[in-house]
């Protein structure tokens, strides 16, 4: 068996230890960003990236992520966050402080096609994805040699219409209680409202199609059937409506009537491993906001 020698880009991007990353929605108004940006002076961090979007100056909502650096960040955060919170009252924000040399934990759900499982575990063999990935769960033990090659636990639970409450169980159970994110990774079972609403805004799937055309089975046999000039994929959060939560990311490539349903598919595998693997980055870098049933994505 091959084995896939962890290098230090294994354990992804070295983030500055003192660095942290704010993300804030709430209502769009004047003094904002004088009101984050003198806090955060006063308590001694130094702003080394912001961004910020409004859906509309006037009463639409306001998006900004801002990274700084304080020095002894640990030691200082709490009461950072405690401070920050009578700013956060008097806009009406939603927020939160992540440290950027936290990385997330990643659980990789997958069944039998693996070119998203690969783009991910090369990606974060590189150190181009800044997380650790702490478990792959499938209903299939296809995939097992190739995930513990990289020293990653692989956890076999099949899944069957009888038994899909217990699998269910025993996945969360897999899961944990310190895992970041899911990852769905052509995982071809729907996940149930309870397991969604315990990771709310926080599984990611790929679909293969570009949203909302085509949604449900066999997206590339309807793109066929129709005559597209156009595929592609769709990064999108969970949610109960199948298919149908906030879009993360989404790329596509043109096509022609001398394409059948298996070059479809070979051109969608690409598109869908790339969309995936961007997705799950800006995730893990603290980039993404979700409003509604939309996204803002500071990329």
């Amino acid at each position: 068996m091959e084995q896939h020698v962890k290098t230090a880009g294994s354990a992804g991007q070295q983030q500055p230890k003192n660095r942290a990353r704010m993300l804030i929605s709430c209502p769009d108004g004047p003094g904002i960003v004088s009101a984050v940006s003198r806090f955060l002076f006063d308590h001694g961090a130094n702003i080394v990236q912001s961004d910020q979007y409004t859906m509309d100056p006037d009463g639409g909502m306001f998006f900004m992520r801002i990274e700084f650096d304080l020095e002894e960040l640990s030691e200082k955060l709490p009461k950072l966050e405690s401070d920050f919170a009578e700013i956060a009252e008097r806009f009406s924000m939603d927020w939160n402080i992540y440290r950027a040399a936290k990385k997330k934990k990643l659980a990789i759900f997958v069944s039998k096609e693996d070119h998203c499982l690969v783009e991910l575990l090369w990606q974060w063999q590189a150190g181009d994805l800044d997380a650790e990935i702490a478990v792959v769960v499938s209903n299939h033990p296809d995939m097992r040699e190739y995930v513990e090659s990289f020293g990653i636990e692989y956890r076999h639970i099949p899944v069957t219409k009888e038994n899909k409450p217990e699998a269910e169980r025993q996945q969360l159970e897999a899961v944990g209680d310190d895992i970041d994110l899911i990852v769905l990774a052509r995982y071809m079972q729907i996940v149930s409202p309870y397991f969604i609403e315990n990771y709310r805004n926080r599984i990611i799937n790929i679909h293969h199609s570009f949203l909302p055309a085509f949604v449900g089975g066999k997206p590339y046999a309807q793109a066929y059937d129709r005559g597209v000039k156009i595929i592609g994929a769709t990064a999108h959060y969970v949610t109960e409506e199948l298919d149908g939560g906030p879009i993360i990311e989404q790329d596509v490539q043109r096509v022609s009537h001398r394409d059948d349903v298996p070059e479809l598919k070979r051109i969608g595998r690409t598109i869908e491993r790339v969309v995936l693997a961007r997705a799950v980055k800006w995730h893990a870098e603290d980039r993404i906001l979700v409003h509604h049933n939309k996204t803002v994505v500071f990329n």
